[in-house]
């Protein structure tokens, strides 16, 4: 059995360290510490009774213990605590909220250097003083202690918070209240215990390679799309919640109708000459993440940043823009990769553009669900139901076109049962309730958005989300007797609801503790690893130049690229003319804050420093 070490700080008369002495069996290790001498506690009979159990069952203590300087008091061999506990910490006689914040940011970070990887930091506070929502009443921001803030200063979230219960330590007695002995007000205190965080890593974009026919390519991903590409979160070895609610999706209407699934790899759509599909209008193109290929005639297995990955099923790119032609030898056309050794595609940002080529196929089975799963990117503005990246699964359906209302009808019915019931799961009261999907159909008379009721979900939320989209519109030139009805549905937005997961970004964490949430065969609701992470604010104003337009949207993904996705709001604050230049300026709040990390305030700065930068360079505007 693997031997525990637990850590005590700022123990006043011991009696937390002997009540919890009577509980830990021999697989734990207890270590004792307080910031008096022996001598200041040689006067305290409680203190001295206490030492004397410790002593007496072999626990370490020490004496003139620093919580700030931990480092300097354990050789390295003596670290990697399991656990380190601080109760009710204080700076001592009337110590105001800065000098007891203070104290909190040193401990933390002090934390950081004697704590084991998986270790915990438990803290417990006076009613009000942490200033999490648990708190009540919850003080305001800055009359609190802001505990969450100050353990990210040695890059750690807070994962759990509870009441403080004296009564699981009955010999336990707190003293040292404005250095007194006296007790401190524990009726309404609170546990928090803190994990380690993982840190933010270098933004520098990966560079990945992609083999088209006998030439190698490579391109740099986007800056906002750090951490998205070639997750495979869809492949067989995966147990993400995004893989499981399509393949519970999938399963279910299996059973109501023949299923073929596709694979989803591609290649470069289509060649110049072909039809541009009716889904790519203009709004759909300007929010592509557009990249260039360069030619890579590298023989290495990895480049600067990144491995070797073939990513071919990411790409598309559009007959005005596809890879130009030029003369063989042979007099034949060829394309020019090789040649001239760059071409410009963008990141797939919808599993509609193979629609045409799914229909057209010879064999197409009328009848039969086809079904297309896959990542898809569009550039977006910062909200919280708009993802820059998203799986999305596709469900194409042909049938005779005098069956055409009973196929649709059918269709619609067995989705709308699928998602609800998939809906109700984690939430009993939710099924009593008859209204959960609609299909709202649009102005064209014929397609359907797919609306999920999320007011039945949170209270604070009271716009329909749209999950998904129903088509009617395209035709086939193979199979010119047959109807087609698509289907497309986001599965990151139905996974959010289906486990109540509050953050999109929490589908894309790095961090391991994300992933143990889900068991297999069950859906039961999600509990975060990191809570009430504090938000930033910071507002930005800048003068535009009229002439060359403003982008929004080319904004809203730069502050999201600098920000490695930390912002989370973007609000258009003011404009404002000047009265003898005319010249117009705009002003905007960002918030900041993130949903699986430790963000600190001087991390924040530096990122709004660094958009200033990047909006002057990129947007033409001059920051004020």
């Amino acid at each position: 059995m693997a031997l525990r070490r637990l850590l005590l700080v700022g123990e006043g008369n011991f009696s937390f360290a002997a009540a919890l002495s009577e509980t830990l069996d021999q697989s734990t290790r207890l270590t004792a510490t307080c910031l008096q001498l022996p001598a200041e506690l040689a006067r305290d009979p409680v203190a001295q009774e206490n030492l004397q159990c410790l002593r007496e069952r072999g626990i370490d203590v020490r004496f003139g213990v620093d919580c700030t300087r931990l480092s300097d008091v354990f050789e390295l061999h003596d670290r990697e605590f399991d656990q380190i506990y601080f109760n009710f910490p204080h700076c001592g006689r009337k110590a105001g909220v800065a000098k007891n914040r203070e104290l909190l940011a040193k401990f933390f970070q002090s934390c950081a250097d004697v704590l084991a990887e998986e270790g915990e930091v438990h803290v417990a506070l006076c009613r009000g003083q942490g200033g999490t929502p648990v708190d009540k009443p919850q003080r305001e921001w800055h009359n609190s202690w802001q505990v969450v803030a100050m353990a990210a200063l040695g890059g750690l979230i807070l994962s759990d918070v509870y009441p403080f219960s004296c009564k699981a330590v009955p010999r336990y007695k707190c003293t040292g209240y404005r250095s007194q002995d006296k007790s401190f007000h524990v009726e309404g205190a609170l546990n928090h215990v803190f994990t380690r965080s993982l840190p933010f890593k270098d933004s520098q974009p990966t560079i990945f390679r992609i083999k088209l026919g006998n030439q190698w390519f490579s391109f740099r991903q986007p800056e906002a799309l750090v951490g998205k590409l070639n997750r495979g979160f869809l492949e067989a070895s995966s147990c993400h919640p995004i893989k499981t609610i399509n393949e519970k999706l999938i399963a279910e209407l299996g059973k109501a109708f023949p299923l073929k699934r596709l694979k989803c790899s591609f290649p470069l759509l289509p060649q110049e000459g072909a039809s541009v599909l009716p889904f790519w209008n203009h709004d759909f193109l300007s929010a592509a993440f557009w990249i260039n290929l360069h030619e890579d005639n590298s023989n290495s297995e990895s480049l600067t940043g990144g491995t070797s990955q073939d990513v071919e099923d990411f790409l598309v790119s559009f007959s005005e823009l596809s890879l130009p032609k030029n003369p063989g030898r042979d007099g034949k056309e060829e394309t020019c990769e090789g040649i001239c050794g760059q071409a410009k595609v963008c990141l797939r940002p919808s599993l509609l553009v193979h629609v045409q080529d799914i229909i057209e196929v010879p064999d197409f089975l009328s009848g039969s669900l086809h079904i297309l799963s896959g990542p898809v990117f569009q550039k977006c503005h910062i909200l919280p139901f708009t993802l820059p990246a998203f799986h999305e699964t596709l469900f194409i359906l042909g049938f005779n076109k005098n069956l055409k209302d009973g196929c649709l009808q059918s269709l619609l019915d067995h989705l709308k049962g699928v998602v609800d019931s998939l809906l109700t799961q984690t939430s009993p009261e939710i099924s009593k309730l008859s209204r959960l999907v609609e299909f709202v159909l649009q102005s064209n008379g014929k397609d359907y958005m797919i609306h999920v009721k999320t007011d039945n979900f949170s209270p604070d939320c009271t716009e329909d989300l749209i999950i998904g989209s129903v088509t009617t519109s395209a035709t086939s030139i193979i199979h010119k007797d047959q109807c087609f009805v698509f289907v497309s549905m986001n599965l990151d937005l139905l996974a959010m609801l289906v486990w109540c997961i509050s953050d999109w970004r929490m589908l894309w964490t790095f961090d391991n503790r994300f992933l143990k949430n889900f068991v297999p065969g069950k859906i039961e609701p999600f509990k975060s690893h990191s809570l009430y992470p504090p938000c930033y604010v910071h507002d930005i104003s800048f003068w535009i130049d009229e002439k060359k337009g403003f982008d929004e949207l080319e904004f809203h993904t730069v502050a999201r690229a600098v920000s490695q996705d930390t912002v989370i709001s973007i609000q258009f604050l003011s404009r404002y003319q000047h009265p003898k230049t005319r010249q117009v300026s705009l002003c905007y709040r960002l918030t900041y804050q993130t949903c699986d990390k430790a963000l600190t305030q001087q991390q924040v700065a530096s990122m709004q420093s660094q958009f200033r930068k990047e909006i002057q360079q990129r947007l033409y505007v001059t920051p004020r």
